[in-house]
């Protein structure tokens, strides 16, 4: 496989107006990504699935990840990214990261689908929509698949307040127990 040095200046070749960036990953894995702009993100995906020398064919994983405000150095503004694993089965090459980040947290949070692309997107896009808030445009079936159809929030956004429901619990144990306990009525005082 390509480096990803390489694979980036192929993509902003082949993709005129393309901006692809190495992100580092300091983790034990050291899997390092690209993070491709999501204007391009299609038309990128396409050619990583296109091209004979790369053949990129599968896609195992896709998830989402909630990037809050970053105080740190980095300044990273807050925003929300999809983050795909593609293999090549044809060429016996991979995992390649590829990430998509919206432009925040709130109103701006549309990415383009893969699943038009890649197949075995489809359940993964929309768990991503249902979990965490980003609307894949040109998805051919984006709706909830874990939450109920009139759910309004995102369970997996990192500012997420859990419901205070706990009276309806069959079985609750340990701290649901308590927060259960304070939501059952007051026995009369005899």
């Amino acid at each position: 496989m390509q480096s990803l040095e390489q694979l980036k200046v192929r993509l902003e070749t082949a993709v005129p107006g393309a901006h692809v960036e190495i992100i580092a990953n300091g983790s034990a894995a050291n899997q390092p990504s690209l993070l491709i702009d999501r204007d391009h993100g299609w038309a990128i995906a396409k050619y990583l699935r296109d091209a004979p020398e790369l053949r990129f064919d599968y896609t195992s994983n896709v998830t989402g990840v909630d990037w809050p405000e970053n105080a740190s150095k980095e300044k990273r503004p807050a925003c929300l990214e999809a983050v795909y694993h593609l293999y090549s089965v044809a060429l016996k090459e991979g995992p390649l990261v590829i990430r998509l980040r919206t432009e925040n947290r709130t109103d701006k949070v549309t990415l383009p689908s893969l699943t038009p692309i890649w197949r075995s997107c489809d359940f993964q896009e929309r768990e991503i929509f249902d979990l965490y808030g980003i609307i894949f445009e040109g998805h051919p079936d984006l709706r909830r698949i874990l939450m109920w159809d009139g759910y309004v929030d995102h369970p997996m956004r990192k500012d997420f307040v859990a419901p205070n429901d706990y009276e309806y619990e069959p079985t609750p144990h340990d701290d649901v127990l308590e927060r259960a306990r304070e939501l059952y009525p007051k026995e009369p005082a005899v």
